[in-house]
């Protein structure tokens, strides 16, 4: 299955990952990798813990692997990576343990799609940090770049950000 592309939709809290997953997904006629963490987290009653970032990584990882033989048209379309797991992993505990970060090198994505911080901020229980998106994008573009990763910054807003995501695909 190597032939199938993966595009990857990515970027700070609230800027609208899931919703663009879902609609190129859909224009694809493909699958949509939902992001595990989002599970994970809903019913825990505490705060997270290391252990559960790395629970939250294993997750990730077999929720996209179970996903790809249900791929249509050669192409997996993924609501977040692993990427996410490394930058909170350093926001909130100051490392990201070696399982994560070599894993992160040898998963490959033929495109990220990073979303723009242009979007109002949406409350939403399992979001920390309204005021650090800025923060948190300038973090995104610097860990694409350490990876040499193909990446285009998606913005706008409605269907102009929707329309825009579709532009950005080129496979």
């Amino acid at each position: 299955m190597s032939d199938i592309k993966k595009i990857a939709i990515v970027g700070p809290e609230s800027t609208g990952k899931s919703t663009m997953a879902q609609h190129l997904a859909q224009v694809l006629g493909t699958v949509c990798v939902p992001e595990f963490a989002r599970y994970y987290c809903k019913n825990l009653n505490r705060k997270y813990t290391l252990q559960d970032e790395v629970n939250m990584f294993y997750g990730q990882v077999a929720l996209e692997e179970s996903l790809i033989p249900l791929a249509q048209n050669n192409i997996l379309v993924c609501d977040t990576t692993i990427l996410t797991v490394k930058i909170w992993c350093d926001h909130l505990f100051g490392n990201t343990p070696t399982e994560v970060t070599e894993e992160i090198k040898s998963r490959k994505y033929d495109l990220y799609l990073l979303m723009d911080i242009d979007l109002p901020w949406e409350d939403d229980p399992l979001r920390d940090f309204p005021l650090q998106r800025e923060h948190f994008m300038t973090v995104w573009k610097k860990e694409l770049a350490a990876l040499n990763a193909p990446y285009k910054i998606v913005s706008g807003v409605g269907e102009a950000r929707l329309e825009h995501g579709e532009a950005m695909i080129i496979l």
